[in-house]
């Protein structure tokens, strides 16, 4: 697992995200993480990037839900927010702490706000 980045995200602007579980068939060692990129119009196409690269890794993925992150790289903040209609509100608070791991000198927050 340690081959699969915690996150990866557009280094800068706002765009949706997704957070996903990653497990072993077996059941055994899982991992959640964190997509996103301005280049999915919907959610469901940044699923359907993550999860062929990680079957090829052996992983089975779910999506835990989703919304938007708004990543402003100059003033070193980053704010997670809003909800995916088809996957349903990720819980920012676990994406918050994913990002934490990556972003370690930001400033980042959440909300339920959906813009």
């Amino acid at each position: 697992m340690a081959a699969v980045r915690d996150v990866e995200i557009d280094p800068e602007g706002t765009f949706k995200y997704i957070l996903v579980r990653l497990q072993r068939p077996d059941g055994g060692e899982r991992r959640d993480v964190v997509r996103g990129t301005k280049a999915a119009e919907f959610h469901n196409h940044i699923f359907e990037k993550v999860n062929p690269e990680m079957q090829k890794l052996g992983y089975e993925c779910k999506c835990l839900g989703g919304g938007k992150i708004d990543h402003n790289s100059k003033d070193k903040k980053i704010r997670v927010f809003g909800l995916s209609t088809g996957y349903g509100k990720a819980d920012h608070s676990v994406t918050v702490e994913i990002l934490k791991k990556v972003y370690t000198d930001y400033e980042i927050t959440w909300s339920d706000d959906k813009k």
